[in-house]
């Protein structure tokens, strides 16, 4: 008759490995193989954060692959609004963005339910950064947009947890192609119509050229008044 092996206990886990793992700070072994990575949803993407005069203006693409061989879908969001005035971008996986995203706005609630007051924008991307660094979060590099009492704000956040401000940033697979076109039509204090029409001209390029992106913009306008954000399937009323 076999005999039940003693080192684990009847849960069946293996107590061995330390309770504290991981450590805070540190993102969890990833053991996924080489065909696991192959058939994981992708945005692919490419997205753009402008400050504008009025606020910031966020654009991205539509396409999702598998592998970045397959198109698995033709309408994602992949622009969020995540408090009042501000919006984060889904970069690289689709599953690991969402989970973000999720987590992000728990924590935001928290933020703000024990505080009493709203979070500001350089606090939220802080804490997006933070995330990033510590969290299970699968090959993420997202865009986040907010207005606040300290003006209007664009940052880029890597899958390390590196948060940077600027007027203007792009992530994703298409983005040599995109800030090539920011670079020529970018201007300091344009309205929202303006950054509008730009950002729609740095989506369409890599459009053209990204196999990662395609088959629309999404476009979320972020002000005092709040966020807003629309779907377009063609570029031609945009630009």
């Amino acid at each position: 008759m076999r005999q039940p092996d003693s080192s684990l206990p009847r849960t069946g886990q293996d107590h061995t490995r330390s309770p504290y793992e991981p450590e805070l700070g540190e993102v969890p072994s990833n053991d996924r193989s080489q065909e696991d990575l192959e058939n994981v949803n992708e945005t692919g993407t490419t997205t753009i954060g402008i400050t504008t005069a009025e606020g910031v203006v966020i654009a991205t693409d539509m396409r999702a692959s598998l592998g970045g061989r397959f198109v698995s879908n033709k309408d994602v969001q992949k622009v969020e609004q995540i408090h009042p005035r501000a919006a984060l971008t889904l970069v690289g996986s689709v599953g690991g963005a969402q989970s973000f995203i999720r987590s992000l706005e728990a924590e935001i609630n928290l933020y703000e339910a024990r505080r009493g007051e709203e979070i500001s924008i350089e606090a939220l991307a802080t804490l997006a950064g933070n995330f990033a660094r510590g969290g299970p979060f699968f090959r993420i590099n997202p865009i986040l947009g907010g207005v606040d009492e300290a003006g209007h704000h664009v940052y880029s956040i890597d899958p390390t947890g590196s948060v940077m401000e600027d007027d203007y940033t792009v992530t994703g697979s298409g983005l040599t192609v995109a800030y090539g076109t920011l670079e020529r039509e970018y201007e300091e204090e344009m309205t929202n119509e303006e950054a509008t029409r730009v950002a729609a001209s740095g989506i369409a390029a890599a459009v053209e050229r990204d196999a990662g992106s395609g088959n629309g913009i999404y476009l979320a306008e972020i002000t005092d008044d709040g966020v807003t954000i629309e779907g377009h399937t063609e570029f031609d009323e945009l630009l």
